[in-house]
């Protein structure tokens, strides 16, 4: 390759990204995404509304009632009103839960005699449904270790649960959702700016001087994403500051690995963009085309919202198509993790991405045709 051929196309082509404006896309797309998805996605529930209806009236069922007021989980209040009522506010999308309590529950417990605790909770949308399920069931388990206390005498039950949440112990979505929109961030943003760096030369009839010209096809490829690979490189370190210190994510793992990974995993990106910009020949189909290949697996395939290891079939093979459930692996270890390269997993995928870039490049120069078709 001739340095000095290459050195000139690309003062070229940052010139053009300074004069359509470009540039402003390439550093205001990610931190529009990372502030708004940041702050927008929110997997835990909390303040869901409860009924609870005490039929009881004891000492346990007014502790009971007590653990659902003093929770942060649940705006809970004790009402009067019958069974019926209460779930006609289910259906009125009022009320998101009720917890009904019988009567003699005290007596029965004390007796350990079984006894049955209703919980209806609105199912329209069942992973919010689930997660409140959940948060009633633990809270009832605990009164009902405190109530095996009471009824032994003893200061505890017979089994006592002893759990610690490792790597995110807060449970903050934040933790959870922010190295994840890093590689959503990275895969979108590179690949949208790539996908219109050759596609608008077609439409200007620019690409003309390229087929006159004596500039290799290799060349030609490195002018065009070299300017975009070290515009994007700088975006590493301002998502980085933006999840540390705007969301207090803990990052406990090599930098270096991070930022090693996060170049590859860019250069995989405007690959994937550059490959859109070679096969079309207008602007709105290259960026189109490169939102849907980006954004939805981006969000389905990336262990955001969904477990890689809880899907099967055909989204589990799938999901191993995407690069971003290899960079996202890596993301999630540097921040909560932070095992590096000593977990073999984690090594191996930074080998994946690497002979994903590799493929993809490969499949960019080979499509570029340097002629009229």
């Amino acid at each position: 390759m001739r340095l000095s051929v290459i050195r000139a196309y690309m003062r070229k082509e940052f010139t053009e990204l300074f004069r359509t404006k470009l540039i402003v896309m390439v550093y205001l797309l990610p931190f529009m995404i990372m502030l708004l998805f940041g702050y927008g996605i929110r997997l835990e529930v909390t303040h869901a509304r409860t009924l609870i209806i005490d039929n009881d009236k004891s000492h346990l069922s007014r502790m009971l009632t007590e653990k659902f007021e003093h929770s942060k989980y649940f705006n809970a209040k004790e009402t009067q009103m019958s069974e019926a009522e209460a779930l006609h506010r289910i259906k009125q999308a009022k009320e998101d839960a009720v917890v009904i309590i019988p009567a003699s529950f005290e007596k029965r417990i004390l007796h350990g005699l079984k006894s049955e605790i209703g919980i209806f909770v609105d199912g329209a949308f069942p992973n919010r449904a689930m997660t409140i399920e959940s948060y009633i069931e633990g809270v009832v388990l605990n009164a009902a270790q405190e109530a095996g206390a009471l009824k032994k005498g003893a200061s505890g039950g017979l089994i006592v649960i002893n759990n610690r949440n490792l790597f995110n112990q807060a449970m903050r979505d934040a933790d959870a959702i922010v190295p994840g929109l890093i590689g959503l961030v990275l895969l979108v943003a590179p690949a949208i700016l790539a996908a219109l760096l050759i596609v608008k030369e077609k439409e200007r009839g620019t690409i003309f001087n390229f087929y006159a010209s004596s500039l290799g096809r290799g060349e030609f490829l490195a002018a065009k994403l070299i300017p975009a690979f070290l515009l994007h490189s700088l975006n590493i370190f301002i998502l980085f500051l933006m999840a540390t210190k705007l969301f207090d994510v803990p990052f406990r793992g090599s930098f270096v690995l991070f930022w090693g990974a996060a170049e590859v995993y860019i250069l995989i990106s405007l690959s994937i963009g550059m490959l859109i910009s070679v096969i079309t020949n207008r602007q709105i189909v290259a960026v189109v085309l490169t939102v849907i290949i980006t954004i939805i697996p981006g969000f389905l395939y990336s262990g955001i919202l969904m477990p890689i290891s809880s899907m099967v079939g055909e989204s589990y093979v799938e999901a191993h198509l995407f690069p971003v459930m290899y960079f996202n692996h890596i993301v999630y270890d540097c921040f909560l993790g932070g095992m590096g390269l000593s977990s073999a997993k984690t090594a191996a995928y930074l080998g994946i991405l690497v002979v994903y870039a590799l493929i993809l490049l490969g499949l960019g120069t080979l499509f570029l045709k340097k002629e009229l078709k």
